[in-house]
């Protein structure tokens, strides 16, 4: 008799209409980013991005945790003597963060459980994000001896210097309604309603005309670090532009 195995994906892909789910499965490690989940997960809101079907995107994480950050596991192998695979994994994450504000669809990050390092710069990674009231948000890395690097830049974008600052320096998570009042999320909803809310969001967002949806993340994202004059420049140019999608 032949015995088969099975090999558990470890990002699952669902469309429900022009929302595209992707939900990162590695459960019994909450969810712990390694190089593979990193990478089919950087695939897949490309692929995503792409996919004239899609129009937004929700990112989740099965089980009880939404992502507990880096896969402490693979850490024996970066060292300074595998200086190629260092930087290799730092390109990678990266790249991953770098990809939600490139992307022309729109973004909800749906937050369960623990969102933590790497999770936590996910969790906020995206362009608007619902919070469960029991879930907890945090940078631990300095009380790992390391630093939260890749995450930091994204942060203290989002959250005022002293919050920011505090959050990546003691490391100490917070809950739903102090991520709320920093403005790190949107909602925060009970446990059992997070990811119907997360979809009813997402599906006003998919319901936006498409252009003016890609044309509004672009800017947004270009004139969020300009000084003002450019800024205002580049918002001339979008309103010119506005006229050739006005009747889409």
């Amino acid at each position: 008799m032949t015995e088969k195995t099975w090999t558990v994906p470890v990002l699952l892909v669902e469309d429900r209409g022009a929302v595209r789910v992707l939900t990162m499965n590695r459960p019994e490690k909450r969810n712990a980013l390694n190089s593979e989940l990193t990478r089919q997960l950087l695939e897949a809101l490309r692929a995503a991005d792409k996919d004239e079907a899609v129009a937004c995107v929700v990112l989740a994480g099965a089980g009880q945790g939404f992502c507990a950050g880096a896969d402490l596991s693979e850490f024996k192998d970066l060292t300074p003597e595998n200086h190629d695979l260092v930087e290799a994994r730092a390109e990678l994450t990266m790249q991953l963060h770098l990809a939600f504000s490139k992307m022309t669809k729109p973004v909800v990050t749906a937050i369960q459980g623990a969102a933590m390092g790497g999770g936590a710069g996910l969790a906020i990674a995206g362009d608007m994000a619902v919070m469960a009231a029991g879930a907890k948000i945090g940078y631990p890395e300095t009380r790992h001896g390391i630093v939260a690097a890749i995450v930091m830049a994204n942060l203290s974008r989002q959250v005022g210097r002293k919050a920011a600052f505090e959050l990546v320096a003691l490391g100490e998570p917070i809950g739903a309604q102090k991520a709320l009042a920093l403005g790190m999320v949107n909602r925060v909803v009970p446990d059992a309603d997070l990811m119907p809310e997360a979809m009813a969001l997402a599906e006003k967002l998919a319901a936006v005309k498409r252009p003016a949806m890609a044309a509004t993340k672009q800017l947004f994202h270009e004139v969020a670090d300009l000084p003002l004059a450019q800024a205002l420049e580049r918002g001339r140019e979008a309103n010119r532009r506005m006229r050739a999608f006005r009747k889409g």
